[in-house]
């Protein structure tokens, strides 16, 4: 799944001008490039995918074809002022362990994933179905996710690895949401450090 264009720019705003980034899943390198180019950012973007990684290059971004599931021992202790996990930490099998390497590598991690509490998921379970929204566009038989989290989840796994908190909120429709966002937002943000 891509992260729609507005999703990105909100997400956008939280990475300081100038800052050195790591984009882990980068994509198609689309958020990497709008940094560069808005905020003067530089940095490098991670994809497994052949053909992300050659959209990545053609958009003039600096990108290295690696398995996350492998870690980041490429990198030492905060060789980025931000590091990106945008909606890949529900695909990957050692997903603590990225977040941890996130937080070792970055001086400041920047987290997004679809929420599974938002309200229209809870109502399909209730229902005795599985939800299939824009966030989750997927049936359970053919879905990518291999995890399912929700907004408050990902607050009790960052206070278990020792993360702080910086700032956190829900998306709906590339809106901001801050009342009640494990309720009422589709895909959850947190900006956190190492505690």
């Amino acid at each position: 799944m891509t992260t729609p264009l507005k999703n990105l720019e909100v997400i956008a705003r939280l990475v300081p001008q100038g800052a050195r980034v790591l984009d882990l899943g980068c994509g198609s390198g689309e958020l990497l490039a709008y940094l560069m180019r808005e905020r003067g950012c530089v940095g490098y973007g991670i994809e497994l995918d052949d053909a992300n990684v050659l959209a990545s290059t053609q958009r003039g971004i600096n990108v290295i074809q690696l398995n996350l599931e492998e870690g980041l021992k490429l990198f030492d202790d905060h060789s980025f002022d931000v590091v990106l996990q945008l909606e890949t930490l529900q695909h990957l099998r050692n997903a603590e362990k990225m977040l941890r390497e996130t937080a070792r590598v970055g001086r400041i991690g920047i987290v997004s994933f679809p929420n599974f509490a938002h309200w229209p998921n809870r109502v399909s379970v209730l229902r005795g179905r599985m939800p299939v929204t824009k966030a989750l566009p997927y049936e359970w038989y053919d879905t990518p996710n291999i995890r399912v989290g929700t907004y408050a989840d990902f607050e009790v796994l960052a206070r278990k690895n020792g993360l702080q908190i910086l700032d956190s909120f829900g998306l709906q429709d590339g809106e901001m949401v801050r009342t009640l966002p494990n309720l009422l937002a589709s895909v959850a943000v947190f900006k956190f450090e190492r505690g």
